[in-house]
């Protein structure tokens, strides 16, 4: 490890997470290169002031990502495959599309794919009649067989009758959505910080009240007509936007 800082207690992340940026970021920066061994635990627990059993539980983590690998007796090595995390798009793509990118797999689990009638504020924000049927899709988006997120998505049932007759486990939205000439052009998006409730710990595999990121989205096309909502919550760890502000001249 180089002159990284310590990991600190009083940061909103738990200890083990902070561990696992600081060596992430290692990997990221060049410094930890791929097949290199780490410094021993004793040294790396001086370095970032945190116990052995925490920072087990950020390499054991790193581990299970593929970026680390361990030898017994020997210690703890950058894997040979380990690749600088990429980061997700500040672009409208689909998952599928996303995991592509990166060279990831990408997979879901249905835990809800039901069609009911809109409700009030469901019938506002999508600009149609209330009692309108409307699929419901939630799943948990895994990528390498990891949680990502926690994606509940809905949508008039008109747009694509034939979505709740499939099987999402493999199949994208987006490729079904485009199949019946169905094309978002953009999505108003907000992000916003919060804990995880044991419902969505569960499903992401993480402890309760661990961060998480919330999307909420409107999709539109290209005239502006909402299309379908999602809402997707994020493993605060395991999702990184990266986007830019410009500055308006007055």
């Amino acid at each position: 490890m180089s002159d990284s800082p310590a990991v600190l207690p009083g940061y909103p992340d738990p200890l083990w997470i902070q561990a696992v940026a600081l060596v992430r970021g290692e990997i990221e920066r060049g410094v930890l290169k791929p097949g290199m061994r780490l410094a021993p635990e004793r040294e790396l627990c001086q370095q970032l002031g945190i116990s052995r059993v925490t920072l087990r539980r950020a390499l054991g983590h790193l581990v299970e990502e593929g970026v680390l690998s361990a030898s017994r007796g020997r210690g703890w090595y950058v894997s040979r495959t380990a690749q600088p995390r990429k980061e997700w798009p500040n672009t409208l793509e689909s998952f599928t599309e996303t995991a592509a990118r990166m060279g990831l797999t990408p997979r879901s689990e249905v835990l809800q794919n039901r069609v009911d009638p809109a409700t009030i504020d469901q019938a506002e924000r999508l600009g149609i009649a209330p009692g309108t049927q409307l699929f419901t899709l939630e799943r948990v988006r895994l990528l390498n067989d990891m949680p990502i997120g926690l994606d509940r998505t809905v949508l008039p049932l008109g747009l694509a009758p034939h979505l709740a007759t499939l099987d999402f486990g493999e199949r994208s939205l987006y490729a079904e959505l485009a199949q019946a000439g169905v094309e978002p052009a953009r999505a108003d998006s907000t992000i916003e910080a919060t804990k995880a409730d044991d419902r969505t710990a569960r499903h992401l595999e993480i402890d309760p009240g661990e961060p998480i990121l919330v999307m909420h989205q409107l999709a539109l096309n290209a005239k502006g007509d909402p299309l379908f909502m999602s809402t997707i919550r994020y493993a605060g760890e395991r999702y990184r936007l990266r986007t830019s502000f410009s500055r308006t001249q007055a």
